[in-house]
């Protein structure tokens, strides 16, 4: 039998070919997936990462029980340890300042900054700078540069004293390692400690340290060994800890996503399922019109003495073999796809962190393999089952296709309708858990489970309601001639052949609706979540103090050039004050640092203006920590205290954060002499945030204030490019879903002609056209495919909006988005597609002439 069978795929490659297609592509679907998951979390991890350099392992300990460096670079195991600090100097040449972070040198593999020309410091008297920073200040190599720093003595006074080393080394900070301050200059690590031991009068507690083994030592055995050092545990559940810097970049990314940072491989492979299903129908197809075709000979098999055991194993035998041959193409054509992908992302020079590889694991060769074969396998079954039932006397008798006259039953209606009806059930409570009860991952269990029933449900029951939807269709256009009211017509004449085809779309369709659909709205969402993490654009700040160490006012000169600066969309000014507050009678007053802000100007430059909703004359809005540290509530009343007078307000807790804002006017009442010592600063939509931080830190410099530019809109344009990276995966994806959907149109209209070549050659016999027959299959093509995508539409609408409700909701308010142009591109693409796969079967049914189509069996 197993010569037989591969005999008879021989003969019928061709029509195996569209099946194998299909496979190919589901395979390589899922092996792209898998892949992609290791880029996107590579990359989200590298970004994240970028501060501790190319570290194993990450040591974090508190203020109360610092780590000793020297004991973990005594530890068995370890090559270098580097503490994770920064402190801020000002920079000045000339006329020009500007307010930098600086980080002492450490091992190669502990430093995120690249030199970019000359060399890192190696001696007291020397710093290296950011590239940009040194154009900004007009220096070079070779130059000196003048470092303001403070010191405090030893009675607590403070004074400032100003180094001058020179310049030798240039500096590029590639993965946005400190982004936030606009990069860092480094000087040695002996200098660095002695600034930053003198900035505070004492030694500074080191609360976490990255840490590089040594060659030839296992990783975990280094962990163990730290840990016994700093008497701590191998995870972050208790400080001190220790722990691999995946380990602990995949910690910061969940403070960042809300744990959500597996929803896009969740979404994805819960996409490549679908695809894989699109992929069987295509299978079950093919099997079924091999099938007829061969009753004959399966007949004859029969009769020589093969029972119905061999013949149903013959097919699944045959199916087996496709979907092996296939499956490993597909996980080829996937891994090809993917690295191809990386070597776009780097010619492109794509500005995050892409591995050069892709990351070839057991997983991304052997489940696609295996869920390919047994998708074909089990597409196979029904067919293989049909097969059995040829009996030897039909090798007598030409046999018909076992699709065009069975009836669906009624069984299938009451099952249809039930499953689809839990399914939406379980799809609405999983919204409900995201967005309601703040349950994600009861909320994705459901919305998945949900959306697998319903959509089974949709597609099972489709035989009942979609040649009637189609039917419908068709009466639109039938009035444009008889052509078109054959075409409606066949849309009803067999059900299961209009089901089928138009499902395959309507799958297809439905996957790219709801990737578009979720990808938007998770878009918006993940937006809303960064413009709570990083509230303002840019931040300008005073760094001056006057004799008694109060912090000097930034000029209105300096302020109207921030404002004119290209790029900036609105300003508003802020002054830091330091209050005492006193929440009741016999209460200990406690120092509350505030800012205070104009309501209006803050709702214009913050990026969550709602922050301020709250704020108003007579109000205190306090942060979350501030409010937690006075034990007060939103109604509770506080009374503020300053050096010239005092008021009472009331309090209203902020969504988030440990900022507490007070609106000016209540500023006014505190205090006579309050000055402006900052601005927030609002950009452009668009623009590009490093060179207006740039053209910011120009004017600063060159006004010869001393003031800080605190650019988090850079930090924050990095975020938004490794999201935009991720949906952008995530949509290349897609176009592999869109073409599974294609072929399945196309293969299961060119089975259907193949089955219909007597009713077409009888059309021709009575006098059809070859233009009016190609004219029908058009049409029809046109409407079973514009039928399954709009419904696809439809249904990608609901399950992309309940999907994100179920993964999103913890993040805050999800906004659900409606992405037009795409859908509109979908429809296009449908109705072409629907149109060009017309055009192969077309030309096959006019091949022959209308006797020799009737004297065909």
């Amino acid at each position: 039998m197993l010569r037989i069978t591969l005999a008879q795929m021989r003969r019928s490659a061709g029509r195996l070919a569209a099946a194998g297609v299909a496979i190919v592509i589901g395979t390589a679907f899922v092996a792209a997936t898998l892949l992609a998951s290791g880029v996107i979390t590579r990359m989200t991890y590298d970004s994240v990462a970028a501060q501790y350099g190319d570290a194993d392992l990450v040591v974090g300990a508190t203020q109360d029980a610092p780590l000793d460096v020297d004991a973990l670079a005594a530890t068995d195991g370890v090559a270098a340890v580097a503490p994770v600090t920064a402190i801020y100097a000002e920079l000045t040449d000339g006329a020009r300042s500007v307010y930098q972070s600086v980080v002492p040198t450490a091992d190669d593999r502990l430093m995120p900054l690249e030199v970019t020309a000359g060399a890192m410091p190696s001696a007291a008297g020397e710093i290296a700078l950011p590239a940009d920073v040194a154009d900004r200040l007009g220096v070079t190599l070779g130059d000196t540069v003048d470092v303001g720093r403070d010191v405090v003595g030893d009675d607590g006074s403070w004074r400032q004293v100003t180094e001058t080393p020179a310049v030798v080394g240039l500096l590029d900070d590639p993965f946005g390692a400190y982004a936030r301050t606009g990069g860092a200059a480094v000087v040695d690590a002996a200098t660095y400690t002695t600034w930053q031991t003198e900035a505070r009068g004492e030694p500074v507690a080191v609360t976490e340290a990255a840490v590089v083994v040594a060659d030839g030592t296992d990783v975990t055995a280094a962990q163990s060994a730290l840990a016994g050092t700093v008497g701590g545990a191998t995870s972050t559940d208790s400080a001190p800890w220790v722990v691999t810097t995946d380990e602990r970049a995949a910690e910061s990314a969940a403070e960042l996503t809300g744990g959500q940072d597996l929803m896009f491989l969740v979404f994805v492979l819960t996409f490549a399922a679908v695809a894989l299903v699109v992929a069987g129908l295509v299978i079950t197809n093919t099997f079924q019109v091999l099938v007829a075709q061969r009753a004959r000979t399966l007949a004859l098999l029969r009769c020589v003495g093969a029972d119905k055991a061999q013949v149903g194993r013959s097919v699944l035998t045959e199916a087996a073999i496709l979907g092996l041959v296939a499956s490993v193409a597909g996980v080829l054509l996937g891994t090809a796809l993917g690295q191809t992908a990386l070597w776009v992302a780097h010619a492109l020079d794509v500005p995050v962190p892409l591995p050069g590889a892709v990351a070839l694991t057991w997983q991304v060769v052997v489940v696609p393999v295996l869920v390919g074969t047994v998708v074909t396998v089990g597409a196979a079954l029904v067919p293989a089952r049909v097969a059995t039932r040829v009996a030897p006397l039909a090798a007598l008798r030409p046999a018909d296709s076992p699709s065009t006259s069975r009836r669906a039953g009624k069984v299938r209606l009451v099952l249809s309708l039930l499953t689809a009806a839990v399914g939406f059930g379980l799809l609405a409570a999983g919204a409900a858990l995201g967005t309601v009860w703040q349950e994600p991952t009861l909320g994705l269990l459901a919305g998945i489970a949900g959306g697998a029933l319903s959509f089974v449900g949709v597609a099972v029951g489709a035989v009942f309601w979609l040649p009637r939807v189609a039917a419908a269709a068709g009466r639109l256009v039938a009035a444009s001639g008889p052509t078109a009211r054959l075409a409606a017509a066949n849309t009803l004449r067999n059900p299961r052949r209009t089901a089928t085809t138009s499902t395959a779309l309507l799958i297809g369709v439905t996957l790219v609706a709801m990737m578009t659909t979720g990808a938007a709205s998770a878009r918006t969402s993940l937006t809303a979540a960064l413009d709570e993490q990083f509230p303002v654009d840019v931040m300008v700040t005073s760094t001056a103090s006057d004799a008694d160490g109060e912090q000097e006012a930034l000029s209105g000169e300096l302020r109207a050039d921030v404002a004119a600066v290209d790029g900036v969309r609105a300003t508003t000014d802020v002054s830091e004050i330091l209050v005492r507050a006193t929440s009741g009678a016999g209460s200990a007053a406690t120092w509350l640092p505030l800012t205070a802000i104009d309501p209006a100007g803050g709702a214009e430059v913050l990026n969550a203006p709602d922050v301020l909703a709250d704020l108003e004359p007579g109000t205190v809005l306090l942060g979350e920590v501030q409010a937690q540290d006075l034990a007060l509530g939103t109604g509770d009343s506080v009374e503020l205290t300053d050096t010239d007078g005092a008021v009472t307000v009331t309090v209203a807790v902020g969504a988030s954060g440990d900022t507490s804002y007070l609106t000016t006017d209540d500023l006014a009442a505190l205090s006579s002499d309050a000055s402006v010592t900052g601005m927030y600063l609002a950009l452009d939509d668009g623009v590009d945030a490093a060179s207006a931080v740039g053209a910011i830190q120009d004017v600063v410099a060159d006004s010869g204030e001393s003031a800080q530019v605190t650019g988090v809109a850079s930090q924050r344009a990095l975020f938004d490019q490794v999201i935009d990276t991720m949906l952008g995966i995530v949509v290349g994806l897609l176009a592999v879903a869109v073409v599974i959907a294609l072929i399945g149109v196309a293969n299961t209209l060119s089975l259907s002609v193949i089955e219909r070549r007597r009713e077409s050659a009888t059309l021709r016999a009575i006098g059809l056209s070859k233009a009016q027959l190609r004219g029908m299959l058009a049409i029809e093509g046109l409407l079973i495919a514009g039928v399954g995508a709009v419904l696809g539409v439809v249904l990608g609408l609901v399950y992309g909006w309940a999907g994100a409700g179920a993964a999103l909701g913890i993040m805050g308010d999800v906004s659900l988005s409606v992405p037009w142009l795409e859908i509109t591109l979908v429809l296009v693409v449908a109705l072409v597609a629907g149109l060009v796969a017309s055009v192969a079967p077309a030309r096959t049914a006019l091949k022959a002439s209308p006797v020799e189509a009737l004297a065909t069996e």
